[in-house]
Order: C-alpha cells, then sequence, then structure tokens
C-alpha cells in the first residue's frame, strides 16, 4: 500500500480499523473529533459497531462491556473527557481487559484550551484513576508513528490484558502526513478463552468478569498478580529513541511533538559547537529510565522539555539519581517550545546559571 497524505486523527482511526478494532464509543471534544468522525463513517461499511454516546462516562463503560466480551475496541477523547472516564478505566485496569485509549491532549486545567499540550502526563503514567494500576503509554511524535503505535497498542493491550493508553496532543492529531498502513505485522497472542462470550461448554466454569474483591486476600491476589504483570511489561516492552546522544554533553529529554522541536535544537547546537544530543521516550510508562541512567555517567546535563510546567521532569531526576544537573523548559496554554530557547536553557547549564 502505498503512503498516503492524512490528518493526524483520521490516520488514528485507519490504524485502529486495520489493527482489527470493530468497535468504537465515544463522546465528541475537540482536538479528536475527527476520530469519532471517520469512525462513524468507516465502522458501519465493515459491519463494525460505532456510538457516540450520551457522555464520556457512559462510552468507557461501553469499551468495558466490548472489552470483556472480547473485541477489539477502542475510545478517544481530549483531556477533559478523559478526566470523566477514569472511573472506568481503572475498573477496566482491575478486571484486566484490553482496550485502546486514545487522548489528544489540550491545554488546560479546566476546560482550557484547545491547543496543544502535555499536561496530561501525570494523569496517564502516574494512574489518573483510584488504586494502584498502570496503562501502557505510548507517545508518538509524527503521524506514521501514531500509525505504528496505534497498531502496537491493540497488540501489548491483548498480550498484557491490560489498557493502552496512546498520548499525544492537538498537534499530532491536526497536521497532515504521509502513512503507510501495511506495516501492520499481528503479534502471536494468546487466545482468549478469558472472554465472556456465552456459556456454551457447561463443563467449564463460566466466564467472569469483574473488578470487585469484597476479600482482602482477593485483592491483595489480585493486585499482586497485576504488579507481577507491570514488571513483565517493563522488562521487555520500553521504548526510547536516542539521537547524538554517543558523544554528546549535554541531553535534551523531549517527547511527542516536542521531540521534533528538540531535536531540530540539537542539530542547531551541534552547528554552534555545542555537543548536545535527545533521548526521546516512546513509551512513556514503562519509563527508559535505565537510558536516563545510562547517560547520566557520561554526560554534564540533561534539559527536559515539554508543553507543560514541569511533569516529566520528575522521572528523569529520578532515573538519574542526583548524578547529574536537570534543567526544565516548558510552555503552557498552547504555546510551542522554540529551538532557540531550548539552546539558551543549554548554554545557562553549561555556564552554570
Amino acid at each position: 500500500m502505498a503512503k498516503v497524505l492524512m490528518k493526524g486523527n483520521e490516520a488514528i482511526a485507519e490504524a485502529a480499523i486495520t489493527a482489527g478494532c470493530r468497535f468504537f464509543f465515544g463522546y465528541p471534544i475537540t482536538p479528536q473529533n475527527q476520530i469519532p468522525e471517520y469512525m462513524s463513517k468507516r465502522l458501519p461499511e465493515l459491519g463494525g459497531t460505532f456510538v457516540q454516546a450520551e457522555s464520556e462516562v457512559a462510552a468507557i463503560n461501553m469499551v468495558y462491556g466490548a472489552a470483556g466480551a472480547g473485541a477489539r475496541v477502542m475510545t478517544s477523547s481530549s483531556s477533559p473527557g478523559i478526566s470523566l472516564k477514569q472511573e472506568g478505566i481503572s475498573y477496566i485496569a482491575c478486571a484486566e481487559l484490553p482496550c485502546l485509549i486514545v487522548n489528544m491532549v489540550r491545554s488546560g486545567p479546566g476546560l482550557g484550551g484547545i491547543l496543544p499540550s502535555q499536561g496530561d502526563y501525570f494523569q496517564a503514567v502516574k494512574g489518573g484513576g483510584h488504586g494502584d494500576y498502570k496503562l501502557i503509554t505510548l507517545a508518538p511524535s509524527s503521524v506514521q508513528e501514531a500509525v505504528d503505535l496505534v497498531m502496537l497498542g491493540f497488540d501489548l493491550a491483548d498480550q498484557y490484558r491490560n489498557p493502552v493508553m496512546v498520548l499525544g496532543d492537538g498537534m499530532i492529531g491536526q497536521m497532515m502526513e504521509p502513512a503507510e498502513f501495511s506495516v501492520y505485522k499481528k503479534r502471536s497472542l494468546p487466545p482468549k478463552d478469558w472472554a465472556a462470550t456465552g456459556w456454551k461448554d457447561k463443563s467449564k466454569p463460566p466466564a467472569l468478569i469483574n473488578s470487585l474483591f469484597i476479600e482482602p486476600e482477593e485483592m491483595s491476589a489480585q493486585t499482586a498478580r497485576m504488579q507481577k504483570k507491570y514488571a513483565e511489561i517493563e522488562k521487555n516492552e520500553t521504548l526510547v529513541e536516542e539521537y547524538m546522544t554517543e558523544d554528546a554533553e549535554y541531553i535534551i529529554a523531549a517527547y511527542g511533538t516536542t521531540s521534533r522541536v528538540a531535536k531540530s535544537a540539537a542539530q542547531m547546537a551541534r552547528k554552534e559547537g555545542l555537543k548536545v544530543g535527545l533521548i526521546r521516550p516512546i513509551t512513556l510508562w514503562p519509563y527508559p529510565s535505565e537510558t536516563f541512567a545510562k547517560a547520566a555517567q557520561r554526560v554534564k546535563g540533561i534539559l527536559t522539555v515539554e508543553m507543560n510546567t514541569g511533569q516529566m521532569v520528575e522521572d528523569v531526576r529520578l532515573a538519574v539519581a542526583g548524578r547529574v544537573p536537570v534543567a526544565f523548559y516548558g510552555t503552557v496554554g498552547g504555546f510551542v517550545p522554540g529551538q532557540k530557547e531550548i539552546i539558551k536553557h543549554i548554554r545557562a547549564m553549561k555556564e552554570g546559571k
């Protein structure tokens, strides 16, 4: 299949369909509306199901139901809408059900604005809902990578029976870039013999989908099983890009669309005599802490660049454990970090300011 010029949101929707998603439940909110709009047209053509629910709360519980039946299912929203889904996401995580959740982040807090932001990092990777659970969180930096990570996300969800979030932003959703969809190669996945699809064989116990554990022993055992699974995910599924880090004296840490600006800034810095590289987490959880820890043994400083007031920077500081200085440069309100400002902050680190 040739590359197709597509808007990010529409490419995400088509990638989900290519990966076998046939159920979508959502509620409109800018700047992700092209995802449900595209799904509302395409899914009926394929015999799938699209429902614009009466609310975000209803939508995520519809996802719970379809996931419990073993379907490949997704929902999408933007910031305040994702907040409304948090109770359902926690239920889905505890019931160990696979699904894909897309958050095209808008500026906030509150209703905020419709311009791009990375202000939902904490919500995504620290558990936006209640209890001890984790979302596998994928952060694309281009339309093609959004396509690839959506496809990967469905496989990860099925392999580990865990909700997966694709954390983009309004810029990823609205930009147009070439994308190819023929690259999907489905992983070898375990059968969904746990799914509630009807109790046909009475010689076997019925499938029970549940996130309620009254007895403390049962709740403790369930939590321990989930934590064991998370450790396996951390061991096997961490993704990170390193760019010009071999001889770098300073590292920029950035993810998503911000990393594209950071990569250009590193190139500009090199022309100005500064040895700068980039570490880009692709999985925000599991976080590539080991990559940062190793970098801290050879560089003089790390600058974290985000479209927020400082969120991922905390994970960078935890990873380097005080071995090198970690500075922060952030923008809010929909403003995007600039290359010159990034270089200015690198120079300030070099001069000890």
